[in-house]
């Protein structure tokens, strides 16, 4: 049964370099919760086996479990997440939907590999469409005290230190409540869904960042420039600039391109990011 704090647990005895996966697997287990309208605290249909199996193969996969191309049964799942065969063919088709698991034509599934060019292409399509959250949002609230959770967020993220563990991990929490009050804020559930699906590749999430403990430089400069985007798309918004809110929205997507371009030189360091290992850097 899932407490909300599985994730963070032991997260002071852990390298900077692999909270963002860790944190990146909570946000998506809390997100897919609340998305369908369950509580995170598992008394209601969060603690079903499909759930449950939807939630632990996805990170099996993002961990980086099975290679890229491999042939997934629901037998040998059924036995590894100790759940009945229904439950994970329910998972099985849902994570093909997501787009980590292909179909393969005599029947069954298989890891997807993917590509830099798929990297790219995920990330610019949830700039265009956070960029769409945002012009939406300024053109749709109806008073500034609804922006008073952004503000919050922008305020308590200035103040962070990423160089430390325990602060780059708070930092991914506020980024992501960020980022789905802006979603929120848009009052599209069309527009929701649509991001909801392309974060759905962990590459392409708001949280796809990570750093080595020799990065902290470039950690910092990241975080700076994400908390002075913060702030602008706040602005915007508030003066109801929906072309300026937009524009900035999707320039700040980019810092997930750059963090990637750091790690792309190398496959031990891709791997770092959330769903790395099922990219192909050649």
């Amino acid at each position: 049964m899932y407490t909300g704090t599985p994730f963070l647990a032991p997260v002071r005895t852990l390298r900077a370099s692999s909270i963002a996966f860790l944190y990146t697997a909570r946000v998506r287990w809390a997100a897919l919760a609340v998305s369908a309208g369950r509580r995170v605290n598992g008394e209601t249909d969060a603690a079903s086996q499909t759930e449950r199996a939807v939630l632990a193969l996805r990170e099996m996969l993002v961990r980086g479990d099975f290679a890229g191309g491999q042939r997934l049964t629901e037998l040998s799942l059924a036995a590894r997440l100790r759940a009945s065969r229904t439950p994970v063919r329910h998972a099985l088709n849902r994570l093909a939907h997501e787009g980590l698991l292909e179909a393969l034509p005599a029947g069954g599934f298989s890891v997807r590999q993917f590509t830099l060019t798929d990297i790219w292409d995920a990330i610019e399509i949830r700039g265009a469409l956070e960029g769409m959250a945002a012009r939406l949002a300024a053109q749709r609230h109806r008073e500034p005290a609804e922006l008073s959770r952004l503000r919050g967020y922008c305020v308590e993220m200035e103040g962070l230190a990423v160089a430390d563990v325990s602060g780059f991990v708070r930092f991914l929490e506020v980024n992501q409540a960020f980022h789905a009050e802006l979603w929120r804020l848009a009052r599209s559930p069309t527009l929701l869904r649509s991001i909801e699906a392309i974060t759905a590749l962990p590459f392409a999430a708001p949280g796809a960042l990570v750093y080595g403990e020799a990065e902290q430089a470039a950690a910092q400069r990241i975080h700076s420039i994400a908390v002075e985007h913060h702030r602008s798309i706040v602005e915007a918004i508030e003066e109801r600039d929906g072309a300026r809110a937009e524009s900035v929205a999707r320039e700040h997507s980019r810092v997930a391109r750059n963090n990637l371009m750091r790690a792309r030189p190398s496959q031990e360091r891709l791997s770092r990011v959330p769903g790395g290992t099922l990219v192909r850097v050649r």
